[in-house]
Order: C-alpha cells, then sequence, then structure tokens
C-alpha cells in the first residue's frame, strides 16, 4: 500500500540551509513517486536544548512510501542512518546540536509504537516548529490519535 508520510526536518549545526537540501534529496530517494512536497523554512529558536545551541532552520516534507518496502520501523532506520552519515553522533546528550534531524511526524493514518518509535509523533502536536511549517501543507490534517486541525492546534501553541 502506498501512503503518505510527513517528515520534519531540522538542522542547528553547519550550513543549515544545505543540511536541509541534502534532506530533501534523500527523501526524494525513498518516494515511491520520486516527488517531495515541502514546506516552507523557519528559523526557530533552539526548544530543552543545551546552553549556547544555535537557532533552528526546519520544515516539513511529504512524501510518498511503500509500506512493504519501508514499514515504519524501516524507514525510521533509513531516516537514522542518513542523520549519521550527515554527521550526528549516535551517542550525545538529549537535544544537541546536530546537522540534521529527520522526524516521522505521521505515517498513513497509522498509529505505529515499537522499539522506541512512536507515530505520530508524540509531540508533533505541541510544538511549533513542527505544526507551522506542516500547516502549509495540510491544514486541515488531522493527526492520528488528535481532534483538531493542524490549523486548530497551531493557533493553541505556546512555542
Amino acid at each position: 500500500m502506498i501512503v503518505p508520510v510527513g517528515i520534519a526536518l531540522g538542522s542547528n549545526l553547519g550550513n543549515r540551509t544545505e543540511e536541509l537540501n541534502e534532506g530533501i534529496a534523500f527523501l526524494r530517494s525513498l518516494s515511491t513517486n520520486h516527488k517531495v512536497s515541502e514546506s516552507p523554512r523557519f528559523e526557530t529558536e533552539p526548544l530543552n536544548c543545551p546552553p549556547g545551541s544555535a537557532k533552528f532552520l526546519n520544515s516539513v516534507a511529504e512524501i510518498t512510501i511503500d509500506t512493504v518496502v519501508f514499514p515504519p520501523l524501516n524507514l525510521f532506520g533509513c531516516l537514522e542512518d542518513f542523520e549519521y552519515e550527515r554527521g550526528r553522533c549516535p551517542l550525545r546528550d538529549v537535544n544537541a546540536p546536530r546537522p540534521l534531524d529527520l522526524d516521522i511526524i505521521y505515517y498513513g493514518n497509522e498509529r505505529f509504537e515499537d522499539m522506541g518509535l512512536i507515530i505520530p509523533h508524540p509531540r508533533a502536536h505541541k510544538r511549533r516548529f513542527v505544526l507551522e511549517p506542516l500547516s502549509y501543507l495540510h491544514p486541515d490534517l488531522v493527526l492520528p490519535g488528535q481532534r483538531k486541525t493542524i490549523k486548530q492546534l497551531l493557533a493553541e501553541v505556546q512555542q
């Protein structure tokens, strides 16, 4: 089955624009139709990061995934491997600066929890740096387990 998958991209280390460009190119290679819809990019303050952390550049992208080829854990593994290729340290402090961060926000209409991976992302509905870019792609989307649209959640979020 082919499903839409939303992925949040963020970078606060190195050339942030280039890191997001590389992330989008990688997502395009995974997409069943080799297309990516990307939101505008937003510069945001670091949230719960170590003191002195640089600002983030954030966006959200949507690709289509074949669930047989990339079930959630396989997709997560591919994203994580690419983050490491881009210089993200596997052993790091929580929310430490990173060249590229790729988080699965939604995977079709599925809810998934296994081996530490939770979909939809458990904090997406509370994060402006996810909701604002996502609102440009799908303002009327309701994430699995939520009752409000992205537009409604964005209107209520503080950070």
